[in-house]
This record gives structure tokens, C-alpha cells and sequence, in this order.
């Protein structure tokens, strides 16, 4: 899971940005190790076709969120040299141009860009029009975070996305069911771990690359090792948030029955 793609990104997004140096030497292991990047879609796919449609022997996916212009600029070259698929998920209301809502937290890609991604091989995927934390929402306004990113997708690129992630990796069974509602066939957590066929379409989990992953620590995440360990404390500092974020949303519908 990347986000920004840049030198000298926005101190809001610097953390979960990586170096375009750094990027290149990252894909570059993926190639010298035989991996062969999937989009989400596909990997969607051949899980639900009951091996008729079977896997590469070392599968992995590249995922963006957000669409930060520096995908356009530093990854999509990378990416077409080495002839690897990958997914970026839209926050639409984020991306400039039309449709814009402001709230970004860097420089975004435009709708053209978008374009030229998905003309390369990049699947685009929905991520919300705004980038909410979607288990806050009330029903109204979660079905409207996926069914206007699904709808401006589909009317920009030409035809409807089909695999979603969720802001923040934040979601709960409420939220999985709108997103199936709104027609994707598959939604992307975080977790740090590998994704798994029992985790289920709407759980998958990825592995968050930083501007501080070094290429010994990419190394053993993509070939699976000490995952757990590397994400120990993001794991314990998740579970303690989900329950910070179930109670607030408790509290917001008791003052709304009480209205």
C-alpha cells in the first residue's frame, strides 16, 4: 500500500510518502525476485473462480490511495518499465478539476492523468468522494461516499470501478455492505498482513510501505517474513482506536435518537 510518490511531498502526507529513488529500487526487487504484480481486480477474480483462473506463482499487488500527482510522475514510468500492473484507488472529490471539493492534503492528479494511468494497464478503484472515515457516517452519507466516487469514475473513465478501499483502512459490516451495494466486487483494508482468501472480498488486507521502509525491511514484508512483528504496534494502536471510533459512534446515534 503506497500513498504519495514524491521528493519533497506535503508534511501531511510526508510519513506515508515514499522516495521516487526509493520506489524505483522497490519494484526493481519485485522483478529480480519473479513477483508478478495483479491488479485487484484480478486477484478478485481468480479467488472467486474456484481455480479456474489460477495465480502466478508469486503474486503481489501494488495499490496507491488517495491520487496523488506523483503517481502520474514518479510511479507510472517505473511501473510501464518494468510492465507491471497496479491499482490506485480516487478519492474523486480530492483529484483536481472537475468535481473538486477541496480537503486534499497534497498535490492531486487530475482527471486526465487518471486517464493515462488507466490507458498503462492501472486498474482505478473508488476510495469515497471525500475520504471520510466511513464507519462515522450516517447510512445517507455512506451511500453517498460510494455511490458518487463510483458514479464520477464511471463517468470519467468510461466504465464503473469494481474494487474500493477504505480511508483510512477504517470500516466496519455496515460499511461493507454499501460498498457491495454500490457494485464493487472487492475492498481493500489495511492490517498490515497478507491478503487471504478467508479474510473475504470485502477484508483484504495490505502491508503499508513508508518513506521509512528500507529495502532490507520491503525485502522481508513481500517474502512474508516478520510482517507481524514490523507492524506490532500499529496493530495494538488499531484495535484500541476501533474501540475509541465504536464508542463514538454509539454516542452519535443515542443523541440522535434523543434528537
Amino acid at each position: 500500500m503506497y500513498h504519495a510518490v514524491g521528493h519533497r511531498p506535503a508534511e501531511a502526507a510526508y510519513g506515508l510518502s515514499v522516495a521516487p529513488d526509493a520506489f524505483a529500487e522497490q519494484l526493481r526487487l519485485l522483478g529480480e525476485r519473479g513477483f508478478t504484480p495483479l491488479t485487484t481486480a484480478q486477484l478478485g477474480e481468480s479467488w472467486r473462480s474456484g481455480g479456474r483462473r489460477p495465480l502466478p506463482r508469486r503474486p503481489v499487488l501494488i495499490t496507491f490511495d488517495d491520487g496523488y500527482e506523483g503517481v502520474h510522475r514518479h510511479a507510472l514510468p517505473v511501473l510501464a518499465e518494468h510492465g507491471f500492473a497496479s491499482t490506485l484507488f480516487v478519492s474523486t472529490g480530492w483529484l483536481r478539476g472537475a468535481h473538486d471539493e477541496g480537503g486534499a492534503l497534497d498535490t492531486m492528479l487530475d482527471w486526465d492523468q487518471v486517464r493515462e494511468l488507466a490507458a498503462a494497464g492501472t486498474e482505478i478503484g473508488g476510495h469515497t468522494h471525500t475520504h471520510p472515515q466511513m464507519d462515522q457516517l450516517d447510512d445517507d452519507r455512506l451511500r453517498f461516499e460510494t455511490v458518487r466516487c463510483r458514479d464520477l469514475v464511471a463517468d470519467e473513465l468510461g466504465t464503473p470501478p469494481v474494487s474500493f478501499a477504505y480511508p483510512y483502512g477504517y470500516s466496519s459490516r455496515r460499511v461493507r455492505q454499501a460498498v457491495r451495494a454500490a457494485g464493487f466486487a472487492q475492498s481493500l483494508a489495511v492490517g498490515n498482513a497478507l491478503a487471504l482468501p478467508r479474510q473475504g472480498p470485502y477484508a483484504l488486507r495490505r502491508v503499508t510501505v513508508r518513506r521509512t521502509t528500507s529495502i532490507e525491511e520491503f525485502e522481508r514484508l513481500v517474502e512474508g517474513r516478520s510482517v507481524a512483528l514490523n507492524f506490532a504496534k500499529d496493530r495494538a494502536l488499531t484495535k484500541g482506536y476501533a474501540v475509541v471510533r465504536r464508542t463514538r459512534r454509539a454516542r452519535t446515534l443515542i443523541r440522535r435518537a434523543r434528537g
